[in-house]
């Protein structure tokens, strides 16, 4: 399908650090739709896990390394200019602000919105965005779905993803696409073990990523970044 120029994707997360499992499934989800760009949100303070473990100005720093390896890829920072708790409702209300009438996607893996009704005033983003929800080849997306969104994806699922590209919100697009196994978390456990460590990651990040978290002696051990 030809580029939507109108519609506004974004996929949030820590990115601590970016790797290219997160670079991949944005990118796959822009290509799969015809999408001119997905911004990717890094949170300041996200209300579901602790607190990252690089500071934001190192955050945002890797993230815009990275997305010069993909075009149609940008950076929004607005949470991290933003004081208080992350919360995507809060995103997304001033994103709508800004553009009243363009389609909003909200990207998500599966898990995230199994998650769902566990985010602070859920039942708000859906007056707000779309919901894009990725999940794996022969998974059934349903499956272990809460009932109060399962009942929820059921009225409000599409299958064309013409209609979430024209009209403002509403409607939940489930896509299929095949994933990049990479976790930040191991890549932080490797960076911890000291020595070695780049060999051991050294594909699963953009290399301007990982010069940039060797230079500043990121998730290191204490004894390597003093």
């Amino acid at each position: 399908m030809p580029p939507d120029h109108h519609a506004i994707a974004l996929l949030g997360g820590t990115f601590d650090p970016v790797h290219y499992g997160h670079l991949r499934f944005a990118d796959a989800v822009r290509r799969a739709l015809g999408l001119s760009e997905v911004r990717l949100v890094p949170a300041r303070d996200p209300p579901h896990r602790d607190g990252p473990m690089a500071s934001a100005a190192d955050r945002l720093a890797m993230l815009e390394l990275a997305v010069t390896e993909f075009p149609g890829l940008v950076v929004d920072d607005r949470e991290l200019r933003r004081e208080g708790k992350s919360y995507t409702v809060d995103t997304l209300t001033g994103l709508r602000r800004e553009f009243p009438d363009s389609p909003l996607l909200l990207l998500l893996g599966a898990d995230a919105f199994r998650g769902l009704p566990t985010w602070h005033r859920w039942h708000e983003l859906f007056d707000l965005a779309h919901l894009v929800v990725v999940g794996r080849p022969g998974v059934d997306l349903e499956h272990a779905v809460p009932p109060p969104l399962l009942a929820i994806l059921r009225e409000r699922r599409v299958a064309d993803p013409e209609i979430p590209l024209s009209r403002p919100a509403g409607a939940i697009l489930m896509l299929t696409i095949a994933p990049l196994d990479v976790s930040a978390t191991e890549i932080r456990e490797h960076l911890a073990g000291g020595a070695g460590a780049t060999e051991l990651i050294g594909g699963l990040l953009p290399p301007a990523v990982l010069a940039y978290i060797d230079h500043h002696h990121l998730y290191r051990p204490r004894s390597d970044a003093t």
